[in-house]
C-alpha cells in the first residue's frame, strides 16, 4: 500500500517536525528502496495498491509493476478490499514507510501462512507493519472497530481474529516522526535525514 508522493499527501505528522519538502521526500526514497529490496522476488507478485485512486496512474510508480486502487474508507476498509479482490491465494499487505522490511521477512509470512489463518508483523508502536491472511476457505474480515493510528491496533485486529490460528513476523518501526526518522537513518540513508529546524520551518509554511 502507498500513497503518491506529493506535498499534502503522505506523512503529514512527519511534515509537521521535518518540514513537507522533508516528508515528501522520506516517502519517496523509502517507497523506492522497497520496491528494489522485495518486489521483485520471484516468490510472490507484487501489487502496488495505490491512494489516492487518481495516483494509479502516477510517473512515481515503476511502470513493470501491476496496480490497484485502494478505493475510500478508512485503512481497514481498504485492507480489506484488496484481501478481497486479489487472486487467488494467500495475500500479504504492507506499508513503504517501514525502512526495515527485507525480502525474507516477506517469504516468512508466506511461509507461515502454509499453517497459520492470519500473520502479523507487529510495529514498535502497538500497530503493525505486515498483515496477510490465507483466504481460505474463506476471506476473513479482521479490520472492525480497529483503532488506527494509535496503540491498540495491533490487539483491536488479535481480538477480531480469537480462534483463528495466527503467526507472527518480526517486530519493525515504522517512521512516522522525526525520532523515527532518525532511527532508520542507517538503513535510508542520510539524504532523508532532517535539515536544521529553521530550514524545516521554512519547508513547511
Amino acid at each position: 500500500m502507498a500513497k503518491v508522493p506529493v506535498a499534502g499527501a503522505v506523512k503529514t505528522r512527519l511534515a509537521r517536525e521535518i518540514g513537507v519538502a522533508g516528508a515528501v521526500r522520506f516517502a519517496r526514497t523509502a517507497a523506492a528502496a522497497l520496491l528494489a529490496r522485495v518486489a521483485r522476488d520471484p516468490r510472490w507478485q507484487t501489487t502496488i495498491a495505490v491512494a489516492p485512486d487518481c495516483g494509479v496512474a502516477s510517473r512515481a510508480w515503476p511502470v513493470r509493476f501491476a496496480r490497484m486502487r485502494q478505493g475510500g474508507g478508512d485503512l481497514g476498509a481498504r485492507m480489506q478490499r484488496i484481501l478481497d479482490r486479489a487472486p487467488r491465494g494467500p495475500v500479504v499487505i504492507i506499508g513503504t514507510d517501514v525502512p526495515g522490511i527485507e525480502a525474507q521477512q516477506i517469504a516468512t509470512a508466506f511461509r507461515l501462512l502454509g499453517s497459520r489463518d492470519a500473520v502479523l508483523g507487529p510495529a514498535s508502536d502497538g500497530g503493525y507493519w505486515l498483515v496477510g491472511l490465507k483466504r481460505r476457505p474463506r476471506v476473513l474480515r479482521p479490520f472492525g472497530g480497529v483503532r488506527w493510528s494509535g496503540p491498540h491496533a495491533l490487539a483491536d485486529t488479535l481480538a477480531n481474529l480469537a480462534g483463528w490460528k495466527v503467526g507472527y513476523a518480526a517486530t519493525l518501526g515504522d517512521v512516522d516522526d522525526a525520532a523515527g526518522l532518525r532511527a532508520s537513518a542507517d538503513l535510508l540513508g542520510r539524504r532523508v535525514l532532517p535539515r536544521s529546524p529553521a530550514t524545516a520551518s521554512a519547508d513547511a509554511r
